[in-house]
């Protein structure tokens, strides 16, 4: 279950979701938006920096196709009045190669907030295993 206690809570858990129907729709503008300046990724591939424009880019020519997810257990740190961290454990069912899998993995994303308002700096993600 997913308890949130405040509006900066809040505001995190719905920019995080956000940037994953910005996924599911393959929205590479709302993605990019998102995202900051450089944004660090770290996955089952290794560890990359991700330009704003690339990340945009990406989501939108993406091999694969997010067709659902959940977010459960989310966990939000608030270090500064400008940092957020929030982790969570992600059920997600995705196409690719023209099949269908589904997933849980836990994820963590750094928002920090700028001029631009808050972005996401740095996601991981780690595969849990199948569901």
């Amino acid at each position: 279950m997913t308890r949130v206690r405040n509006t900066r809570e809040e505001i995190i858990l719905g920019l995080e979701k956000d940037y994953w129907e910005a996924m599911k729709r393959k929205d590479g503008k709302r993605s990019a938006e998102l995202s900051g300046a450089t944004s660090l990724v770290t996955n089952s591939h290794g560890v990359s920096a991700i330009a704003k424009e690339k990340m945009g880019a990406m989501t939108e020519d993406s091999s694969w196709t997010l067709e659902d997810y959940s977010l459960d257990d989310v966990q939000i740190a608030l270090p500064a009045p400008d940092v957020a961290i929030i982790a969570y454990r992600a059920r997600q069912t995705v196409t690719m190669g023209g099949k269908t899998r589904s997933f849980e993995a836990a994820d963590c994303s750094t928002w920090v907030l700028g001029a631009a308002g808050w972005e996401c700096h740095a996601h991981s993600e780690v595969v849990l295993g199948k569901t």
